[in-house]
């Protein structure tokens, strides 16, 4: 990738980081339920989701999925359940009496915390198109794509 393409990228990226989104929302929440620091693991997650997006449009399987009317119907409705699903579970855990965010909420596991974030992310249909119409932008075929790739998942989750 050249220097004033991955550039390019580079302010795409800060960009697409600093627009709200379920996963900031989530960050929030999580921030304001159990603290800066065990918010880490929810991060980890949502990294770890947009990873795997970022993998499934630049491979071009992002494409496939929204060719098929029936399997980006299913991706949505699947992303629209499990939001609704994190959405209902905030609301019942209810006012932990503190918006310090000094962790008083219940104590929830990291690795349901990560969970959490991960699928936020890796069930986000938008984030599918969203990658699938940036990735291009910034690719072409005078290099390997897998390179591209690595360059590019290293630059957004950094």
């Amino acid at each position: 990738m050249d220097l004033h393409t991955w550039l390019a990228f580079l302010a795409a990226s800060c960009l697409i980081a600093v627009s709200p989104g379920s996963g900031a929302v989530l960050s929030m929440s999580h921030g304001l339920s159990y603290g800066v620091r065990k918010t880490g693991a929810t991060i980890v997650g949502l990294q770890l989701g947009l990873l795997l997006v970022l993998f499934i449009a630049g491979a071009g399987v992002g494409s496939l999925l929204l060719a098929s009317e029936t399997a980006f119907s299913i991706v949505k409705v699947l992303g629209a359940c499990y939001l609704i699903y994190v959405g209902f579970s905030q609301w019942r855990v209810g006012d932990s009496g503190s918006l310090m965010g000094n962790g008083d909420a219940p104590a929830v596991s990291w690795q349901r915390r990560m969970l959490t974030g991960f699928l936020t992310n890796a069930t986000n249909p938008k984030g599918i198109i969203f990658m699938v119409a940036v990735l291009p932008q910034f690719m072409t075929d005078a290099r390997p794509l897998w390179t591209q790739l690595l360059v590019m998942a290293a630059t957004t989750v950094t």
